[in-house]
C-alpha cells in the first residue's frame, strides 16, 4: 500500500487527511497521480492546474519516479512559508525567546562580530481583510529536513559563522511570534545577505502553510509577499 497525505486546503478538497492505494509491484509517479485525480477530482483540478507539488518520501518527485509499496506520497499546495534535530533548527508550538536564540548564536563562535535577526509576527490585516487568528500547519519530517538544508546551504554559501532557525506551528495570535532567523558573522554585510536568503528560501521550499481566520471565514494562503 502507498499512503497519500493531503495538506492545508487539499484536506478540505479531499474531505480527509490521507488515503491508501494498492498499486501492486510499483508504477511511475505520473501514473499514480492519475489514480489520485480519479479518486479525488477536486484535488485533481489543482494538480492539473500546476498549483501543487508532489513529494515521495519527503523528496520532490518527478514524473518518471517509481512509486512502490510502503512509500509515502505528499500532495503539497503552495507553501506559505522541523522533528527537533540540531538545536539550531526547530519547529515547535510554543513561543521562543529572542534573547535566548541570539545568545545561542553568540556562544557558537568567538569570531562573530555582528548578528542579524529576522522576526516574523502575526499580522492583523491581509489583502484588505481583518485577521482574527493564524494557524500554521507543516509536513512533519519534510519541513524539518528542508530547514536543515537551508541552514547547511547558508553556512556553505555565505561567509557566516552560525544560523539559528525557529518556526512555530498551530494557532498563532495577532502580534505573536511566528518565525525567527538569527545569523552570526564576522561582518554585518555577510550576516544581512545570509539572513535575507534564509527567509526567502524558507518561504520558497519549506512545506509550511498558513490559514487566516477572518470575519468572512477561514482562508488558506497560497502565496506570500
Amino acid at each position: 500500500m502507498v499512503r497519500v497525505k493531503f495538506f492545508a486546503i487539499l484536506k478540505n478538497l479531499a474531505s480527509r487527511e490521507d488515503a491508501q492505494f494498492d498499486i501492486g509491484s510499483g508504477i511511475k509517479l505520473k501514473e499514480f497521480i492519475g489514480m489520485i485525480e480519479k479518486e479525488f477530482p477536486k484535488v485533481g483540478e489543482m494538480i492539473r492546474s500546476k498549483r501543487v507539488l508532489i513529494s515521495v518520501n519527503h523528496e520532490i518527485g518527478s514524473d518518471e519516479m517509481l512509486v512502490k509499496d510502503g512509500d509515502e506520497v505528499g500532495i503539497l499546495p503552495p507553501f506559505a512559508g522541523g522533528v527537533k534535530g540540531s538545536s539550531m533548527v526547530r519547529v515547535q508550538k510554543e513561543d521562543f525567546s529572542i534573547d535566548e536564540e541570539i545568545n545561542r548564536v553568540k556562544a557558537s563562535s568567538g569570531g562573530i562580530g555582528g548578528i542579524v535577526v529576522f522576526l516574523g509576527i502575526g499580522r492583523g490585516t491581509s489583502r484588505g481583510r481583518s485577521i482574527k487568528q493564524l494557524d500554521f500547519e507543516h509536513y512533519p519530517g519534510m519541513a524539518e529536513k528542508k530547514l536543515h538544508e537551508i541552514r547547511e546551504q547558508a553556512l556553505k554559501d555565505f561567509d557566516i559563522k552560525e544560523v539559528d532557525i525557529v518556526h512555530r506551528i498551530s494557532k498563532i495570535g495577532i502580534g505573536e511570534n511566528i518565525v525567527l532567523i538569527v545569523v552570526g558573522a564576522a561582518h554585518r554585510a555577510d550576516a544581512f545577505k545570509a539572513c535575507k536568503w534564509c527567509i526567502d528560501e524558507l518561504k520558497r521550499i519549506t512545506p509550511i502553510w498558513k490559514k487566516e481566520t477572518t470575519p468572512e471565514g477561514e482562508i488558506w494562503v497560497e502565496e506570500h509577499p
